[in-house]
């Protein structure tokens, strides 16, 4: 077996005896190699070269609590989508049509064959790329309607939180700033992290009216869930469509509309914090024409997206609290836009619903 040692530091692979009786079981030939391509905290992936091909392995840890469909049925559901046409990989069977290991107390285990792609930005796509991407997304809605029955969304239910209140908002505004004072050594990210919560205070206050209503949100139905540019593969060369749609672990019952929303924010965001809206037009009207969603349903989920993105600090959380400093990178343009899409909403609400 042949580790890549590049990234050995940063995650460690499984045992070769756990590599070894996983690929038997899947019938995918002896393992060669395997490389390790993610440190989640909720799974962890691999690309592992066997004597029959090459290979995704996912390692599900102590599972995602945001996941209400168990595994094995979200593998049915995704296989379900390829069928119709949609840039779905399934996963590897073994003998008995099982698509989820469980070895021991170690999590599960799910193969897939191993797709060649890159990951794109919207700023790389051109405007009809960018309707492309609408329609697809589009597409994965209609789809997954088709494909799962009333029964599953009855079991489901609809997941919809209400929206966050300013007021617990503005408490933890004040747990972060305390967290940064109190570094004895401060560094650029601790300087624009607490510019950005004094900001994000000010804002709290001046718009703590415009909170959502729950009679505001939009149709709800299944969604992919985690619908961003790591999540779609595109080829490497010739024209650039994509080949495959990964990580269904967020599949589940949410507003539509407010996926469509939350994917252009993050496909189509600049780094100086705005977002293109010429693609985000591109996009929401090629997704809406996909979908037959009308304007006032876009609308209540570009006003429920503005108002939880205001409320949300996650990164800063992963950076304080949990002292997990990978999503930094991100940080400096999602805290400006919030500012931007603020101060230029009729714009933005122009982009997706007109």
């Amino acid at each position: 077996m042949i580790y890549d040692a590049a990234v050995l530091s940063t995650l460690a692979p499984p045992p070769e005896r756990t590599l070894t009786t996983l690929f038997q079981r899947f019938g995918a030939g002896e393992p060669l190699a395997c490389r390790p391509l993610t440190e989640g905290l909720l799974n962890r992936g691999y690309r592992v070269v066997t004597t029959r091909g090459r290979f995704f392995l996912k390692h599900h840890l102590d599972g995602d609590p945001e996941a209400v469909v168990p595994l094995a049925r979200r593998h049915g559901i995704t296989t379900a989508l390829a069928a119709l046409g949609l840039p779905v990989v399934p996963p590897v069977a073994d003998r008995e049509g099982r698509t989820v290991a469980v070895l021991g107390r170690g999590g599960s285990y799910a193969l897939y064959p191993w797709v060649e792609g890159r990951h794109r930005g919207g700023g790389e796509l051109t405007p009809d790329e960018c309707r492309r991407l609408g329609a697809l997304l589009g597409r994965v809605h209609r789809g997954l309607e088709h494909v799962i029955t009333g029964a599953e969304d009855r079991a489901a239910g609809v997941r919809c939180a209400e929206a966050a209140d300013a007021a617990s908002t503005r408490e933890l505004i004040e747990i972060l700033l305390a967290r940064i004072r109190l570094r004895s050594r401060r560094t650029g990210f601790d300087e624009l992290a607490e510019h950005r919560l004094l900001e994000r205070r000010e804002l709290l206050l001046r718009h703590a009216h415009r909170r959502p209503h729950r009679a505001q949100m939009p149709a709800s139905g299944w969604v992919h869930g985690d619908f961003h540019p790591l999540n779609l593969l595109y080829r490497r060369e010739g024209p650039a469509e994509p080949v495959a749609i990964i990580d269904w672990d967020r599949l589940g019952i949410r507003p539509r509309a407010e996926e469509a929303v939350r994917a252009a924010a993050i496909f189509f965001l600049r780094p100086d914090g705005s977002l293109d809206l010429t693609r985000v037009r591109a996009y929401a009207r090629a997704y809406r024409q996909a979908t037959g969603a009308p304007g006032d349903e876009l609308s209540a989920a570009v006003h429920r997206v503005w108002w939880e993105r205001l409320n949300d600090f996650w990164m800063l959380r992963w950076h304080y609290e949990l002292r997990d400093t990978r999503a930094d990178p991100q940080f400096p343009a999602a805290a400006a836009l919030i500012v931007w899409w603020t101060r230029y909403a009729a714009a933005v609400r122009s982009a997706f619903c007109d």
